[in-house]
C-alpha cells in the first residue's frame, strides 16, 4: 500500500517545503486539488458535503498543478505527484498534454493525473466550455492525450477536437497514469472502462469498500479484470491501522493523509505540518509495513 499527503489548501509559502518533508518521512506521494478561480456566487451546489458547501474558503490557493510538479520533481527524489482531482474537460486536451508531458519529463515519470469531470458550471461558463457535455469532452480529452503522449505522428478527428497529422514532443518515457476521481455511477465506469486506476472524495470505510467492490464489477463488465487498476482511498475518519488493513485486503492500493486544514486547522506553521505528518508517519506508515 502506498501513502499520499494531500496538500490541498496549504499555504502558498509552504508548498513545496511540505513536499519535502513528507518524501523525508516516508510518504509516497502528495496530491493537490485544483480549480481556476473563487466566485463570489456560485450556481450548484458542491457534491460531496453534506450541506454542499465546498471545503474551501474564498482565500483558499490553488496552484497550476504542473509547474508545481516540474518545480517540485527537481527538489526531490522519490515521491510521486497526482492531482485529487483536475478539471480535466474544462481544458483544451492538446495544451494539457503539454503541460503535463513536460512536466512528467522533468519528474521522470512522477505524475499521475487525476482528472474528474468537474461541478463548479461557473468555471465553464467563463471559458465558454459547455458545461452539460463535459462527461463525453472527457472521454474525448483521454483519448486525444493518450495519442499525443506517443510522441509518434497522430491524427484526431472526433465531435469535440480534431488535428491533422501532428507529432507532440518531449514525449513522456512511460505512459503517464490517468486515475478517474469521483463517485458517481459515471464516474465510477469512466474509471472502469477508461482509467489506469481511480482516486475519490472521503468516505467512509464501509462506503469506500463498497466503491472497491463496484469497481472490481465495472472492471469485470468492461472485461479489464486482468489489467494494471490502482486505487488511492481517502478515509472520513480519523486515520487507523485497522481501517487501511482493511482497505489493503479489499485491493486499495493507496490511502491519504488529509490536508491539514481539516486536522490542525485552516492555517498553520510549517512546524506543526511537520509534526502531524511525522505523527502519521510512525503511527501509520511505520506499522503498516512491518
Amino acid at each position: 500500500m502506498r501513502f499520499w499527503q494531500s496538500i490541498a489548501f496549504t499555504e502558498v509559502d509552504q508548498f513545496i517545503e511540505v513536499a519535502k518533508i513528507s518524501e523525508e518521512a516516508g510518504f509516497d506521494g502528495i496530491t493537490i486539488s485544483d480549480h481556476l478561480l473563487h466566485f463570489e456566487e456560485m450556481e450548484l451546489r458542491y457534491p460531496y458535503t453534506p450541506t454542499g458547501r465546498p471545503p474551501f474558503t474564498p482565500y483558499t490557493v490553488w496552484p497550476e498543478a504542473w509547474s508545481f510538479f516540474a518545480a517540485v520533481g527537481a527538489m526531490t527524489k522519490r515521491i510521486h505527484f497526482a492531482t485529487n482531482v483536475y478539471v480535466l474537460p474544462l481544458r483544451n486536451p492538446v495544451e494539457v498534454a503539454k503541460a503535463i508531458g513536460s512536466a512528467a519529463s522533468f519528474c521522470e515519470g512522477r505524475i499521475i493525473l487525476g482528472a474528474g469531470a468537474g461541478w463548479m458550471k461557473e468555471e465553464f461558463d467563463l471559458l465558454g466550455v459547455d458545461f452539460h457535455t463535459r462527461g463525453k469532452r472527457f472521454d474525448e480529452c483521454i483519448e486525444v492525450m493518450r495519442k499525443l503522449w506517443t510522441g509518434e505522428l497522430v491524427e484526431h478527428h472526433g465531435r469535440f477536437f480534431d488535428f491533422p497529422l501532428v507529432r507532440m514532443l518531449p514525449a513522456p518515457r512511460q505512459p503517464i497514469p490517468i486515475y478517474i476521481g469521483g463517485t458517481t455511477p459515471a464516474a465510477l465506469r469512466r474509471a472502469a472502462w477508461l482509467g489506469d486506476g481511480w482516486l475519490g472524495p472521503g468516505q467512509a470505510l464501509e462506503q469506500a469498500l463498497e466503491t472497491l467492490k463496484r469497481l472490481d464489477q465495472l472492471r469485470a463488465e468492461a472485461g479489464r479484470s486482468k489489467e494494471p487498476f490502482d486505487t488511492i482511498v481517502p478515509i472520513n475518519s480519523p486515520p487507523d491501522v485497522d481501517t487501511f488493513k482493511r482497505l489493503e485486503d479489499a485491493g486499495a492500493g493507496g490511502v491519504v493523509s488529509y490536508p491539514f486544514t481539516f486536522t490542525i486547522g485552516p492555517t498553520s506553521t510549517l512546524e506543526a505540518k511537520r509534526d502531524r505528518i511525522e505523527e502519521f508517519a510512525n503511527n501509520i506508515i511505520v506499522k503498516m509495513r512491518r
